[in-house]
This record gives structure tokens, C-alpha cells and sequence, in this order.
């Protein structure tokens, strides 16, 4: 059974005369539920590093320390380079983090449609909670990782099925999405600092996160106001023949209309392997733009970002580090919560000016030469501007511009430009990074 395409417009769910509060009900439940996708894997990164650096204490394995996590607080007493760093890059842990997500990303376009939507939600919210479970009851490394993977798998599945979701409402829920998605990096973060700071331990904190999966459910299956063509518990394929059959009794009247309601079935048929290629094909102009950003974002990110040390700062290494990825956040944020007031329609644009952001950072790391701490704070933040950007307004005009019957397949398969980017970053980060320690 092949991928069905998107409803066709008269399929699309419309509020009524007086629908500005399903309006709002819908962005509000993607503003959750991207909020809730991501809030999860936000937080496992750190709750795994508490963990494991907890286990590390325990059981005098060092090495699990140095491999997986960067611990600024007391710079790095391993190595003689001029920068305060540790060799193994962070990028180590982002590899880990990202594999999972961009393989099902890869794969899971061509064969989720057997799967209806409300059954993806379920399974994502149990591998989230599985997750946190995982790593707060943790009492071995492999335990922690899986914790990470379960979460990696939750994230990744979420975001092409929620993606793919939007094209049943209204275009404004696409923002809605990105904004919660945005928002999920700050909350998290700091939630969890927030938590831990007030004297709970990591697993308590975790366990209490144990909500953010509960409120994914309640958003898409309460808050949400689905239309009827919402393949919901049911094969999408089975939902639209039932819809056709209806139009065809409705408009059995005469021969015109006969063919007219054979030729919607047909329409709203599944997609070939053939059209799905096609398919991808047009998306590439999207799809490589958005690896591109996505690319020297993280290079920067994974890389650089904690070679960017200013010693005579007021800032400790781990407090300017933290500044940085705090201010990375808050420009993901605003930027992807933009969508209702700038669309920005050259891509490649926003993919230059971040390769040109990662290109002056890492000559800033060669050569240092910025002056001051504040200067990079003004660059992440840029960084996080762009970046963010490039996110909604690539899936917004890919829905404006990509044919209906071919709309929900595209908004999942193109959803892989940016965890393929964030690989490739992560790959490319570890030599540069290790280049910069032996120094």
C-alpha cells in the first residue's frame, strides 16, 4: 500500500462563520505539541549528562566523563593547548543524539502512512516517557544512552508526523508549530536548570517531566479540532475511498459529473514510488538550503562555540558557554515564531549568511580577534535568527508551492534537510575541534 497524497482542498478542514476560536484552539494545540516534541529531547541531553557524570563519581570511570560530556567548570586540566577545551568535541554526544532521528527521517516517509496519526502520537509519547524513565532510573552507561536513543526516536518521528499533519488545518498552524518548537529549547533548558538549582535531584526532575509526554496527548487528542478527513485511527487510503463514495452519490445526477467524481478519486488516490521520487526531486531546492544552514549552524555549535573562551571576561569558560547556547535559543525562538509577520523567501540567502557566520567564527578561534565576549553574543544570537528562519519559512513555502495530492508526503520527506545537516556538522566538527586542542 502506497503513500496516499494530501486531502484536496475540498477536504481541507475550514472553520465556520464564527471559527476564530478553532483558529486559535488548532495553533495553540501545534504550539504544544511542537513545544512537547522537542521539550523532551532538550531536556534528556542534560539530564544525561547529570547522570552519567553521577555514575562517573560512582564508579571511577573516567573515561565515560571525557567521551560524552564537557565539563567547563574546571576547564581542562588534560591537556596543554592554549584554548580551555577538552578533545573529545561535544560533537560526540550530538552524533549519538541525531543518528536515530535522521534514519527514521530517511525511511519512515515512504512507510508511516500505514501507521494513522493517532496511533504516531501514542507511540511518541510513550518512547518519550520511556525515555525519561530510562535515564532517571539509570544505573549504567548503555542505560542513559538508550534513554537518549528512545528520545532521539520520539523527536524525529514526532516532527515528520506533526509536520505532515499541518496540511489538514489551516497554513497559520504551521507557525503555531515552529513557535512551540522554538520554545522548547529555552523551556527546557531552563525548566530543567531551574529544577536541579532548587536542590532536586536529576532523577526527581526527570520523573516530574514525566507531565511534558501527558500534555501531548491531551493537545492533539482534546485540544485539537480535527477535520473529518483526518485519518485519525484508520488507513488514510480507506478514509478518502469513503469520502469518494460519498461525492459519487451526490453527484450521480449525470455523465459529467459521473467522470468528474471518478477523476477526484483518482486525485486523492496513493502515491506511486515513482511520484514519490518526483516528488523529492522538486523538494531538493528546499531541502538543501535548509541542510546547508543547518550545516554550519551546528558546525559552530559543536565545534567552536566552546573555543570561544574570553579569559579576562567577567564570565566563567562554563558561564560564557552557557550564555551562548541560552542566546542561540532565544534567536530560535523569535525567529521561528516570526512566520505570522516576515516570510522570507530566498533560502539560499539565509544558508550564505550562516556559512559566512561559521566562516568568521572559526577564523575568531584561529586568529582571535574579537575583542570581547559581548561581540559573540550578538553573533550567536544572529545565528540563532537565521537558523530558526530558515526552519518555518522552508516547510511554509514548501506547502505553499507543492500540489495538494503530493503536500503530505513532501512536508515529511523534506523534513530530513536539517537532521542531515546537523550529522554532517557533527562529522566535520571533530577534527576542527580536535585540530584547535592540540594546539
Amino acid at each position: 500500500m502506497e503513500q496516499s497524497g494530501s486531502v484536496p482542498a475540498h477536504l481541507v478542514h475550514r472553520p465556520d462563520t464564527n471559527g476564530r476560536s478553532t483558529l486559535w484552539r488548532n495553533w495553540s494545540g501545534f504550539w504544544l505539541l511542537g513545544l512537547c516534541n522537542n521539550f523532551a529531547y532538550v531536556v534528556m541531553l542534560s539530564a544525561a549528562h547529570d547522570i552519567l557524570k553521577k555514575q562517573e563519581s560512582e564508579n571511577n570511570t573516567a573515561s565515560v566523563s571525557g567521551t560524552l560530556s564537557v565539563d567547563f567548570q574546571g576547564g581542562n586540566s588534560s591537556n596543554s593547548s592554549r584554548y580551555d577545551c577538552n578533545p573529545v568535541s561535544t560533537a560526540a554526544v550530538l552524533l549519538a543524539d541525531i543518528l536515530p532521528t535522521l534514519v527514521i527521517k530517511l525511511f519512515a516517509p515512504f512507510v508511516i502512512h500505514k501507521m494513522p496519526y493517532g496511533f504516531r502520537v501514542l507511540f511518541c509519547s510513550i518512547m518519550a516517557a520511556t525515555s525519561f524513565l530510562l535515564v532517571s532510573f539509570s544505573s549504567a552507561v548503555w542505560m542513559s544512552l538508550l534513554g537518549v536513543i528512545f528520545a532521539s526516536v520520539s523527536s524525529g518521528l514526532g516532527e515528520l508526523s506533526f509536520l505532515s499533519l499541518t496540511v489538514f488545518f489551516s497554513r497559520n498552524v504551521l507557525g503555531g508549530w515552529g513557535s512551540g518548537t522554538g520554545g522548547a529549547g529555552v523551556a527546557g533548558a531552563f525548566l530543567y536548570s531551574g529544577l536541579t538549582q532548587v536542590g532536586l535531584t536529576p532523577r526527581v526532575t526527570l520523573l516530574i517531566m514525566l507531565v511534558v509526554p501527558v500534555m501531548m496527548l491531551i493537545s492533539y487528542f482534546f485540544l485539537l479540532d480535527p477535520p473529518s478527513s483526518l485519518p485519525q485511527w484508520r488507513n488514510k487510503v480507506t478514509a478518502y475511498e469513503a469520502v469518494g463514495s460519498e461525492e459519487s452519490e451526490r453527484l450521480i445526477d449525470g455523465a459529467d459529473e459521473e467522470e468528474k467524481s471518478t477523476t477526484e478519486e483518482w486525485t486523492v488516490g496513493p502515491l506511486t514510488f515513482t511520484e514519490k521520487l518526483q516528488v523529492i526531486k522538486g523538494l531538493l531546492k528546499f531541502v538543501f538550503p535548509l541542510g546547508l544552514v543547518y550545516f554550519a549552524e551546528y558546525f559552530i555549535n559543536q565545534g567552536l562555540m566552546e573555543l570561544l573562551y574570553f579569559p579576562d571576561f567577567f564570565l566563567s569558560h562554563a558561564e560564557q558557554y552557557r550564555w551562548y547556547q541560552t542566546l542561540y535559543q532565544v534567536g530560535v525562538l523569535v525567529s521561528r515564531s516570526s512566520l505570522c509577520c516576515v516570510k522570507i523567501r530566498k533560502l539560499w540567502a539565509l544558508s550564505l549568511l550562516q556559512v559566512v557566520n561559521a566562516a568568521l567564527l572559526l577564523f575568531a578561534v584561529k586568529y582571535q580577534f574579537l575583542p570581547s565576549a559581548w561581540l559573540v553574543f550578538v553573533i550567536i544570537l544572529y545565528e540563532g535568527l537565521l537558523g530558526g528562519a530558515a526552519y518555518v519559512n522552508t516547510f511554509y513555502f514548501i506547502r505553499e508551492e507543492t500540489e495538494e495530492r503530493h503536500r503530505e508526503f513532501a512536508m515529511a520527506a523534506a523534513s530530513v534537510g536539517d537532521s542531515l545537516g546537523i550529522a554532517l556538522a557533527g562529522l566535520a566538527a571533530f577534527p576542527v575541534h580536535r585540530y584547535f586542542c592540540s594546539l
